[in-house]
């Protein structure tokens, strides 16, 4: 099934319609990020208490919300299961300053008991800031080791240049997101981090699909200019391209309209990965490419020019 047969579209040659919408996003992502000091971290990375509570009947969340909130600041209450006639919440609330367990345990049931029906609390869990300052280390760990792979992975598969250019593009996606993240002011959790390290290896399937036609049609005609050679190399697999990203933003948009809050964040950061992902795999890793083999030419030329005598 073909979506496009025979185009012919220009991609390399107007290239900077694209580049300057990404370059704008990334700038204010990283605006955002500066101003705010950084991406808003959940509490599984600040520290922080959990508490599951059980109702009666069904959970008046906003009540429930409205109470916490008021005498908590960066509280939030989520159903925990989001099924019909599920009658459990989860209460989670920052760590106080002085440390008072039993006080915000305290503070958090006099809020619910203000609200005229029946509860119980099932199980209160904490996550210590040292705990959540090694999920943030390791979470850096997980992507820079995976940035790594990937760019040994092409660099043995297709050459350095291939690497650096599809890491780049990958950087550029993963950036985005968190930058919009930032921008809409969405919390940066574990089940978010696991939705990057998805986008990660997704956004390197698209790049390696036109990296691999565009060495295939290299080896056919090697004395064709690179950029037509990415040109007709995108073309062909465009309608791969768009055929497995619309089927897979189909089903990610089904859980972030259908999945309940739990699984926002997670599905909110695969659709924009998913966008940025297809986008920059066609507009944003190819002129990449085309940069580093010319950097690589200029720099082989240079290399060629210096007169070997004056070398110590």
């Amino acid at each position: 099934m073909e979506l496009f047969k025979n185009t012919h579209f220009d991609f390399l040659g107007r290239k900077w319609w694209f580049i300057l919408p990404s370059l704008i996003l990334t700038f204010a992502g990283l605006v955002s990020l500066l101003v705010k000091g950084g991406p808003r971290y959940s509490i599984d990375f600040r520290g922080g208490a959990v508490m599951e509570v059980r109702w009666e009947g069904a959970p008046p969340i906003q009540s429930i919300r409205a109470a916490v909130s008021s005498r908590l600041s960066g509280a939030s209450v989520v159903a925990a299961h989001d099924l019909a006639g599920s009658n459990e919440v989860l209460v989670s609330a920052e760590l106080p300053a002085e440390g008072d367990l039993t006080a915000l345990r305290q503070t958090i049931d006099h809020a619910l008991s203000t609200i005229n029906t029946q509860y119980s609390i099932r199980s209160f869990e904490v996550i210590g800031p040292q705990i959540g300052a090694d999920l943030r280390r390791q979470a850096l760990v997980a992507t820079a080791g995976a940035s790594a792979g990937m760019l040994l992975y092409l660099a043995w598969r297709f050459s350095t240049v291939y690497g650096v250019a599809a890491v780049v593009a990958m950087a550029h996606d993963a950036l985005i997101t968190i930058g919009l993240f930032s921008l809409i002011n969405q919390e940066i959790s574990l089940t978010v981090v696991a939705a990057l390290l998805t986008l990660i290896g997704y956004s390197m399937n698209d790049i390696i699909v036109v990296f691999d036609r565009i060495r295939e049609n290299r080896r056919m005609n090697a004395r064709e200019p690179l950029s037509e050679t990415i040109n007709r190399s995108i073309n062909q697999t465009l309608s791969r391209t768009i055929l497995t990203s619309g089927l897979t933003l189909l089903t990610v948009l089904s859980l972030l309209l259908f999945g309940g809050p739990v699984l926002h964040g997670f599905s909110l950061a695969l659709v924009i990965g998913i966008v940025v992902g297809t986008f920059s795999s066609i507009f944003i890793a190819s002129p990449i490419l085309v940069a580093c083999e010319q950097w690589r030419a200029g720099w082989n030329a240079r290399q060629v020019s210096l007169p070997t005598g004056g070398l110590r």
